[in-house]
C-alpha cells in the first residue's frame, strides 16, 4: 500500500481544521495538523509534505509571514491559501507574496480536492533549477544576474529578466504559455488578467541580448502558446 502524501494544514478553528483534515484523510492524503502559524511553519520545514493549506488568518504568526518563510526556505513547494469571502486584498497579496492558488471560505471539500489537485499538477511540472547556460554565443549567469556576450562585454539582468530565462531555460523543448509565466515569476492569477507585462519584459531581454526579433535565437516566440529558449546547453 502506497503511503499518503503528506499535507500540512494550518488552521486555527478547530471544527473547520477537523473537517479539512478528514476530507484530505478520506481523499487519500496524509494530513499534518497545525493549529497557528508558528507550528504550521514548524510542521512544513521539518517534514517533506507535497502541499501545504494554509489559513491567512492566524495567531503567533499571520498566514503571509508563514508564507513568506516557506517561500525562502522551500521555493518549490506548493502553497494553497485559504482566506475569507470578500477579501480581495488578502488573495491578491497571498498570489504576489507565491502562494500557488487560494480557496475561499466557505468551500466544499469537492472544490478544496480540485484546487489541491490541480495545483499538484502544476508543481509537478515546475522546471528544474539551471545555474549557468550557453546560448546563441552568450553566456547567461542566473546566480550573478550576468549575460556575457561574445564580444566579451557584459551586461547585468534585473532580477525578472534572470528569472524569465532562468524559468525558460528550466523548462527545455516546450512553449511555456504567457500565463504560466504571470503566475509563477510574477506571482500573479492569470485568470480575468489583461496584462502585457510579460511581452514587454521580453522585448526589453531581447534588446539587452541582441537578440534579433524578426527572427530570435536566444527568445523564441512559439504562435499561439507562448515563448521558449532556441537550443542552449548547460554549464556546470
Amino acid at each position: 500500500m502506497a503511503t499518503p502524501k503528506p499535507i500540512v494544514v494550518v488552521e486555527d478553528d478547530p471544527a473547520i481544521r477537523r473537517g479539512l483534515v478528514d476530507a484530505l484523510r478520506i481523499a487519500g492524503y496524509g494530513p499534518i495538523e497545525a493549529a497557528d502559524g508558528r507550528e504550521g511553519l514548524a510542521a512544513a520545514l521539518s517534514t517533506d509534505p507535497v502541499l501545504v493549506l494554509l489559513d491567512v488568518m492566524l495567531p503567533s504568526m499571520d498566514g503571509f509571514s508563514v508564507l513568506a518563510e516557506l517561500r525562502r526556505a522551500k521555493p518549490r513547494l506548493p502553497i494553497l491559501l485559504v482566506t475569507a469571502r470578500g477579501a480581495e486584498e488578502d488573495r491578491v497579496r497571498g498570489l504576489l507574496g507565491g502562494a500557488d492558488d487560494y480557496v475561499v471560505k466557505p468551500f466544499s471539500a469537492r472544490e478544496l480536492l480540485a484546487r489541491i489537485e490541480a495545483v499538484l499538477r502544476r508543481s509537478a511540472e515546475r522546471p528544474q533549477a539551471v545555474q549557468r547556460i550557453s546560448i546563441a554565443g552568450r553566456k547567461v549567469d542566473f546566480e550573478r544576474r550576468e549575460l556575457a556576450l561574445a564580444s566579451g562585454e557584459r551586461r547585468p539582468l534585473s532580477e525578472k529578466e534572470a528569472e524569465l530565462l532562468r524559468y525558460l531555460a528550466s523548462a527545455p523543448d516546450r512553449a511555456v504559455t504567457r500565463e504560466e509565466l504571470l503566475r509563477c515569476i510574477w506571482g500573479l492569477d492569470p485568470r480575468g488578467v489583461t496584462t502585457r507585462t510579460v511581452d514587454m519584459h521580453v522585448v526589453r531581454l531581447r534588446e539587452k541580448l541582441g537578440d534579433d526579433a524578426e527572427a530570435p535565437a536566444v527568445l523564441v516566440t512559439v504562435r499561439s502558446k507562448g515563448y521558449m529558449l532556441g537550443a542552449f546547453e548547460v554549464l556546470p
